[in-house]
Protein backbone atom coordinates (compact mmCIF):
# COMPACT_ATOMS: atom_id res chain seq x y z
CA UNK A 1 0.00 0.00 0.00
CA UNK A 2 1.50 3.71 -0.74
CA UNK A 3 2.17 5.94 1.76
CA UNK A 4 -0.10 8.47 2.22
CA UNK A 5 1.49 12.18 2.63
CA UNK A 6 -0.19 13.69 5.88
CA UNK A 7 -0.72 17.05 4.56
CA UNK A 8 -1.85 16.63 1.47
CA UNK A 9 -5.96 16.49 0.62
CA UNK A 10 -4.98 14.52 -2.83
CA UNK A 11 -1.84 13.56 -4.29
CA UNK A 12 -1.05 12.33 -8.18
CA UNK A 13 0.85 9.38 -7.65
CA UNK A 14 0.78 8.79 -11.36
CA UNK A 15 2.60 11.96 -12.15
CA UNK A 16 5.85 10.35 -10.81
CA UNK A 17 5.32 7.40 -12.97
CA UNK A 18 5.18 8.85 -16.16
CA UNK A 19 7.45 12.11 -15.48
CA UNK A 20 10.80 12.33 -14.31
CA UNK A 21 9.92 16.08 -12.56
CA UNK A 22 12.59 18.32 -12.27
CA UNK A 23 11.13 21.56 -10.32
CA UNK A 24 8.86 21.99 -8.68
CA UNK A 25 6.47 25.14 -7.66
CA UNK A 26 3.90 26.05 -4.98
CA UNK A 27 0.50 27.98 -6.25
CA UNK A 28 -2.24 29.76 -5.42
CA UNK A 29 -5.73 29.22 -7.32
CA UNK A 30 -8.35 31.06 -8.18
CA UNK A 31 -11.29 29.42 -6.13
CA UNK A 32 -15.44 30.11 -6.11
CA UNK A 33 -16.93 29.56 -2.06
CA UNK A 34 -17.93 26.13 -2.54
CA UNK A 35 -15.41 24.81 -4.21
CA UNK A 36 -13.02 25.59 -1.26
CA UNK A 37 -15.56 23.91 1.13
CA UNK A 38 -15.40 21.05 -1.05
CA UNK A 39 -11.63 20.56 -1.29
CA UNK A 40 -11.59 20.43 2.87
CA UNK A 41 -13.71 18.07 2.45
CA UNK A 42 -11.29 16.08 0.19
CA UNK A 43 -13.31 15.37 -2.71
CA UNK A 44 -10.50 16.30 -5.54
CA UNK A 45 -9.36 14.40 -7.77
CA UNK A 46 -5.89 15.34 -9.75
CA UNK A 47 -5.73 12.25 -12.44
CA UNK A 48 -6.40 13.62 -15.43
CA UNK A 49 -5.06 17.16 -14.61
CA UNK A 50 -2.61 19.60 -16.29
CA UNK A 51 -1.38 22.88 -16.66
CA UNK A 52 -0.68 25.21 -18.65
CA UNK A 53 0.36 28.69 -19.30
CA UNK A 54 -2.06 31.01 -21.76
CA UNK A 55 -1.51 34.67 -22.43
CA UNK A 56 0.81 35.49 -19.39
CA UNK A 57 -1.15 33.20 -16.96
CA UNK A 58 -0.92 29.93 -15.77
CA UNK A 59 -4.38 27.69 -15.65
CA UNK A 60 -5.31 23.81 -14.53
CA UNK A 61 -7.32 22.24 -16.61
CA UNK A 62 -9.18 18.73 -15.67
CA UNK A 63 -8.82 19.43 -11.73
CA UNK A 64 -12.14 17.72 -10.59
CA UNK A 65 -13.10 19.20 -7.22
CA UNK A 66 -17.03 17.81 -6.40
CA UNK A 67 -20.03 19.51 -5.95
CA UNK A 68 -20.57 20.53 -2.81
CA UNK A 69 -23.29 18.68 -1.26
CA UNK A 70 -25.12 21.34 0.68
CA UNK A 71 -24.34 24.01 -2.36
CA UNK A 72 -27.44 25.36 -3.56
CA UNK A 73 -27.98 26.76 -7.63
CA UNK A 74 -24.84 28.66 -7.33
CA UNK A 75 -22.55 25.47 -7.06
CA UNK A 76 -19.49 25.55 -9.48
CA UNK A 77 -19.09 23.16 -12.26
CA UNK A 78 -16.56 20.24 -11.31
CA UNK A 79 -13.84 20.39 -13.65
CA UNK A 80 -13.90 23.93 -14.98
CA UNK A 81 -9.75 25.74 -15.82
CA UNK A 82 -8.51 27.48 -12.64
CA UNK A 83 -5.94 30.00 -12.38
CA UNK A 84 -3.02 29.52 -10.79
CA UNK A 85 -1.35 32.73 -8.65
CA UNK A 86 1.96 32.37 -9.65
CA UNK A 87 4.81 35.13 -9.54
CA UNK A 88 5.74 37.33 -12.59
CA UNK A 89 8.91 35.39 -12.67
CA UNK A 90 7.82 31.73 -11.81
CA UNK A 91 5.32 32.61 -14.83
CA UNK A 92 8.41 33.55 -17.10
CA UNK A 93 10.71 30.66 -15.85
CA UNK A 94 7.33 27.73 -16.71
CA UNK A 95 7.06 29.35 -19.65
CA UNK A 96 10.20 28.98 -20.98
CA UNK A 97 10.69 25.79 -20.03
CA UNK A 98 7.45 24.09 -20.83
CA UNK A 99 8.77 25.29 -24.62
CA UNK A 100 11.20 22.76 -24.79
CA UNK A 101 10.46 19.51 -26.39
CA UNK A 102 8.81 17.04 -24.19
CA UNK A 103 8.35 19.45 -20.95
CA UNK A 104 5.00 20.02 -19.58
CA UNK A 105 2.93 21.16 -16.16
CA UNK A 106 1.86 18.45 -13.75
CA UNK A 107 -0.48 19.05 -11.26
CA UNK A 108 1.96 16.97 -8.01
CA UNK A 109 -0.40 17.68 -4.61
CA UNK A 110 -2.61 19.98 -3.51
CA UNK A 111 -3.02 21.20 0.09
CA UNK A 112 -3.70 23.86 2.89
CA UNK A 113 -1.46 25.44 3.93
CA UNK A 114 -2.34 28.70 6.57
CA UNK A 115 -6.24 28.08 5.85
CA UNK A 116 -5.09 28.47 2.19
CA UNK A 117 -5.66 25.83 -0.89
CA UNK A 118 -2.39 25.24 -2.46
CA UNK A 119 -1.22 23.28 -5.35
CA UNK A 120 2.23 21.95 -6.59
CA UNK A 121 3.16 21.80 -9.91
CA UNK A 122 5.86 20.18 -11.47
CA UNK A 123 7.51 20.73 -14.85
CA UNK A 124 8.10 17.20 -15.62
CA UNK A 125 9.62 15.59 -18.93
CA UNK A 126 7.84 12.23 -19.88
CA UNK A 127 9.36 8.90 -19.17
CA UNK A 128 10.03 6.57 -22.08
CA UNK A 129 8.53 3.04 -21.71
CA UNK A 130 11.98 1.72 -20.30
CA UNK A 131 12.28 4.00 -17.58
CA UNK A 132 8.74 3.49 -16.38
CA UNK A 133 9.67 -0.86 -16.55
CA UNK A 134 13.34 0.38 -15.13
CA UNK A 135 11.53 2.43 -12.01
CA UNK A 136 9.33 -0.43 -11.10
CA UNK A 137 12.46 -3.18 -10.77
CA UNK A 138 14.15 -0.82 -8.83
CA UNK A 139 11.13 -0.17 -6.36
CA UNK A 140 10.75 -3.92 -6.42
CA UNK A 141 14.22 -5.09 -5.43
CA UNK A 142 13.79 -2.16 -2.46
CA UNK A 143 10.58 -3.78 -1.80
CA UNK A 144 12.42 -7.19 -1.17
CA UNK A 145 15.68 -5.62 0.61
CA UNK A 146 13.04 -4.25 3.13
CA UNK A 147 11.28 -7.13 3.48
CA UNK A 148 14.25 -9.40 3.56
CA UNK A 149 15.71 -7.26 6.50
CA UNK A 150 12.59 -7.42 8.48
CA UNK A 151 12.87 -11.18 8.29
CA UNK A 152 16.06 -10.80 9.41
Amino acid sequence: MAKKDPGAIATNRKARHDFHIEETFEAGMVLKGTEIKSIRAGRVNLKDSFARVYKGEAYVHNLHISEYTQGNQFNHEPTRARKLLLHRKEINQLIGQTQQKGYSLVPLKMYIKNGVAKLLIGIGRGKKKYDKREDLKQKAMKRDVERALKDY
